[in-house]
């Protein structure tokens, strides 16, 4: 594939795209870096309380996200990924745009977590506005530290999604 910008599709993701979102995951950081297995990057695509979207163009999967829309932590990004030979081509910023649009039609609140060693997805997430909220040492696993961000609109008491009135 040559570094030509193309025009890739988000679509709702399937339960035949668990597999290759799985693996496209365990091989990404920072996965990898921690020693996630396929297995632990496989369990969250089905969970019901998570909507998952792939970035495909002809085909082939580009990337993913995976969000929780639902409780009282709805607006969050779960896990954002874009393949290795993809990356630095807009497609996380597409990604994140289309979760933005969604999210503010229930949410003044996105969130996301970023490990602290993921360098380029913390400055990709802070270019797009996110916030530093906290460090979760030890969230995902032992010996590695989180960093909790939100990009808000404004509180949620009294919030309007855009368009309404």
């Amino acid at each position: 594939m040559s570094n030509d910008r193309i025009n890739p599709e988000i679509k709702p993701m399937s339960p035949a795209d668990f597999a290759q979102c799985a693996a496209l995951m365990e091989s990404s950081e920072p996965w990898l870096s921690m020693g996630i297995s396929y297995e632990e990057c496989l369990a969250p695509f089905a969970k019901a309380e998570n909507t998952a979207f792939v970035l495909q163009w002809n085909g082939e999967l580009l990337g993913f996200v995976i969000l929780q829309e639902q409780g009282s932590f709805k607006g969050y990004i779960k896990t954002l990924c874009v393949s290795e030979e993809y990356r630095g081509r807009g497609y996380g910023t597409m990604l994140l745009q289309f979760c933005e649009k969604r999210i503010l039609g229930y949410s003044p609140n996105l969130f996301i977590c970023v490990s602290a060693l993921n360098t380029g997805a913390l400055k990709l997430y802070t270019r797009f506005g996110f916030e530093l909220v906290g460090e979760l040492p030890n969230f995902v696993k032992q010996g590695f530290t989180e960093l909790l961000m939100r990009k808000t609109a404004g509180p949620i008491s009294g919030y309007l999604p855009p368009g309404s009135k």
